[in-house]
């Protein structure tokens, strides 16, 4: 016998018992026809690494992207809702193709009746934006909502959409375009070469959106002319001047109609611009105030230089001072001068209605030592603004950089409007607002101080994603609304972890095992459900990456890098995932194809655990085990009740006829096992007997746990072992354990001898997104009840309660009762 032989020979008992055991997995076995292999490596659907973006994730060697620089004059007509304006676009071609025309986007199209967003939007259905409507399903009537009444009838009473009304080279020539739905091709008098560069000038004007009436991501905001309210409006302006699209290594020219969900891809640039308001009002807008002088005050001057070095906010304008200013209009007008550096877009509000806050953050370092944190909100903001809104911005600012850049900006806006949540270059809109009671007293739920502070988080965190790293949002939202969803859920939960922050794996669960659900890697326009999509999803998964897979240290490592390789340039989702591959040293390839591009869920069950034990080849051992083992099994019905009835045996009433057997068993030990057992041992190498023997004196416990892979998606298993002694333990297992097959997998535990395995919990902390926590337990627990015992609110509904008015509810007595009684009864 070779020795190899020999070393399995002592180890066959164990063997022979694992390989007859009943396979738990027998009805998802791995057959040859169905074998996917969920480790292959994306090469096969990665663009090939090149000269602009190389295989490590990095821009490439000879990468390059466009410049536009713009300089725009603004005019905003109060009374109309309109804006006029007149640019000039000065164009530099970095690329190393000569351009004959240019594309430009036209966003303020999409509102037109005749429009391919208004044309395709289906009545009702999955995934739809703005008012809810609701289609016929059925026996069930359709239903047309007031808000969608409303839309109609604002698109239908006002011309939408833009006038242009000149395109001229900087040498007064027209130059020839077509619009195109969303977008206006240029054409050039004379092909643009590389390293050249084209000015010319686009006179437009567009008819303001009111936000509320078509579900806008600007517009303006009328305030009731009542005593409350006091009239007057809140301006966003976004999207709102004709801007290059994007012109690209990937794809070239970036010329996709805008349909309203994805978004854009635009070009860093230059802006100088100059906005014409009225003279009462407050402008915030992208980029740094040129002429406080001429629109400041000498008193708002000097707060604002306070308010560099405060430790709390300081009003610029203050709220009594703003509700002063909303007494009265005015016809004279004011122009605020705002330039802004390398910046990919250009946004601004204006109302007569803002109170002003600031406050200085100094994030010391050579990108930007001092940054200004506002905010802009009207009376309507009250305490909850003052608050919440600029110490936001701040704690955004302080976290964002820890995982990427200091943040790039000499200033950062939290603006109060219509808009519930939106960002742009050192500007963002947020929604929430307090309530005016009958005592003249403002108040505010749980919820809308949560949401506050969550949409601030949120929206100033785009200022790095993708404001900074400049991903293409038209194709990919998760790129900018995944990556940043994650990190606002770092933040928050540094904030305040008791607020749902819906980033956590069990936030996803629901809709990862829907019929909704769509790969990550969908482009925007054709996701069911964005938010499950582009937000949770990827957060989630990105959470998972850092917590369970790579670990801190490994993930933040590799998260940074990324965030700085792609600092004002323009990252692919294969320069993403490249990125965190090659700076954590972490094959990920398998994460990326399950959790990006499957619709396949987490659902790992663990069916079974076996209990071995090794034998240990000595008969008066091994024969006394199996009398125990034989004991321990359920005696026979029918014989306990013979007992307890008291019928006597017949070899009790006769012992004249019992033989030898009833004094010996079948594991009666005879001396000829006993000399066996010593030819085993004699059999032995040397090595192998110390081996052997140690394992007997060990006397450890071997368990073998038999996982199923119901969903599909291969992931890291996450023990919790309990013992008997009610001690606990974690074990983590790579998800490559799945390596060879996919759908099932048995792995083999040893424990020491007095560590007796009574449960094993699967995913104990919930932490890997596993839609069936149930089949995580063995022995299997009782299922807690998810059925109510009668109807009541939802547990969240709690939280929209406006506990500050509420609580000033006096407690009612019973003669207050029987009076209100009365009161009906007249």
């Amino acid at each position: 016998m070779s020795t190899a032989k020999r070393h399995f020979f002592w180890l066959a008992p164990v063997l022979s018992m694992l390989i007859s055991l009943p396979s738990a997995n027998a009805a998802i076995k791995q057959t040859k026809g169905d074998f996917e292999d969920k480790f292959r490596q994306l090469d096969e659907v990665l663009p090939t690494p090149n000269v602009y973006r190389n295989a490590a994730g990095e821009p490439g060697h000879q990468y390059w992207q466009q410049q536009v620089d713009y300089d725009i004059d603004v005019k905003l007509l109060e009374g109309e809702r309109r804006i006029e304006a007149k640019e000039t676009i000065t164009y530099h071609n970095n690329s190393p193709d000569t351009l004959k025309y240019l594309w430009i986007q036209l966003d303020q199209n999409k509102f037109r009746d005749d429009s391919m967003s208004a044309l395709t939007t289906t009545f009702g259905g999955i995934g739809n934006r703005g008012p809810a409507t609701q289609a016929a399903n059925g026996d069930t009537p359709a239903k047309l909502s007031m808000g969608a009444l409303r839309r109609q009838q604002f698109v239908e009473d006002n011309e939408l959409g833009y006038t242009i009304s000149r395109v001229e080279d900087k040498s007064g020539k027209d130059l020839r375009h077509t619009i195109v739905g969303t977008l206006m091709r240029v054409d050039l008098a004379t092909p643009l070469k590389p390293g050249k560069k084209v000015t010319f000038d686009i006179d437009f004007a567009f008819n303001i959106v009111e936000e509320d009436a078509v579900s806008a991501r600007a517009g303006y905001e009328h305030f009731p002319d009542d005593e409350r309210e006091g009239g007057n409006d809140i301006f966003l302006l976004a999207q709102w001047f004709p801007r290059l699209a994007a012109y690209t290594d990937y794809e070239a020219w970036t010329n996709k109609e805008f349909i309203g969900r994805g978004e854009f891809t635009l070009e860093f640039g230059n802006y100088e611009v100059d906005i014409t308001v009225p003279a009462d009002h407050i402008v915030s807008s992208t980029g740094e105030l040129q002429n406080p002088k001429d629109v400041l005050t000498k008193t708002q001057r000097e707060r604002l230089k306070e308010a560099e070095k405060a430790d709390r906010i300081v009003f610029i304008v203050t709220p009594e001072e703003a509700i002063e200013n909303e007494k009265e209009g005015t016809s004279k007008l004011k122009t605020w001068t705002f330039k802004a550096e390398n910046v990919r877009d250009f946004a601004w509000a204006s109302s007569r209605k803002f109170a002003w806050d600031a406050r200085g953050y100094q994030q010391g370092g050579d990108i930007q030592p001092l940054v200004m944190a506002m905010s802009f909100y009207p009376k309507e903001g009250g305490e909850l603004w003052q608050k919440y809104s600029t110490e936001s911005i701040i704690h955004t600012m302080d976290v964002y950089s820890r995982f990427s850049f200091d943040y790039p900006y000499p200033v950062a806006q939290s603006v109060n409007g219509p808009v519930g949540g939106m960002e742009y270059p050192m500007i963002t809109f947020n929604g929430p607002r307090t309530e005016l009671q009958d005592d003249g007293s403002r108040t505010y739920s749980l919820a809308e101080k949560r949401f506050l502070i969550g949409v601030v988080i949120h929206e100033v965190g785009h200022i790095y994603f993708p404001m900074t790293v400049n991903s293409d949002e038209r194709q990919w939202t998760w790129m900018d609304e995944g990556l940043n969803s994650f990190l606002d859920g770092v933040a928050g939960r540094e904030w305040d972890p008791t607020i749902p922050w819906g980033v956590e794996p069990r936030d996803i669960t629901g809709y990862m095992k829907s019929q909704t659900q769509v790969p990550i890697m969908t482009q925007s326009d054709s996701v069911l459900r964005l938010g499950p999509n582009a937000y949770t999803k990827p957060a989630a998964a990105l959470n998972i990456l850092r917590e369970t897979i790579l670990g801190r240290e490994l993930f933040d490592f590799a998260f940074k890098e990324y965030a700085q390789r792609w600092m004002f340039k323009r990252p692919t989702p294969s320069d993403f995932f490249r990125t965190m591959e090659e700076a954590s040293g972490v094959d990920l390839d398998w994460f990326w194809r399950g959790w990006f591009y499957s619709t396949d869920h987490v659902d790992i069950s663990l069916d079974s655990v076996y209990k071995l034990r090794l034998n240990t080849e000595d008969p008066d051992i091994d024969f006394g085990r199996e009398r125990q083992a034989e004991m321990e099994k359920p005696q026979s019905l029918t014989v306990i009740r013979n007992k307890e009835e008291g019928k006597e045996l017949w070899v009790d009433r006769f012992d004249d006829i019992s033989d030898f057997y009833d004094e010996n068993d079948r594991y009666t030990v005879t001396n000829k096992e006993r000399n066996s057992y010593q030819k085993f041992l004699k059999g032995l190498e040397p090595w192998e007997r110390t081996a052997f023997e140690r394992a007997v004196r060990e006397d450890k416990n071997y368990y073998v746990l038999n996982f199923s892979n119901l969903g599909g998606l291969v992931m890291p298993i996450i023990l919790e072992l309990s013992y008997e002694d009610g001690t606990k333990e974690e074990m983590r297992i790579p998800a490559e354990i799945w390596r060879r097959t996919p759908k099932a997998v048995s792995k083999l535990i040893v424990t020491e001898k007095d560590k007796e395995l009574v449960s094993v919990t699967v995913d104990p902390h919930w932490e890997t997104a596993d839609v069936n926590v149930e089949n995580n337990h063995y022995p299997r627990r009782i299922i807690p009840s998810r059925i109510e015992a009668y109807k009541g609110k939802s547990r969240n509904s709690y939280e929209y309660r406006d506990l500050m008015q509420d609580s000033k509810t006096e407690l009612k007595t019973d003669d207050d009762e029987e009076e209100g009684e009365e009161e009906k009864d007249d």
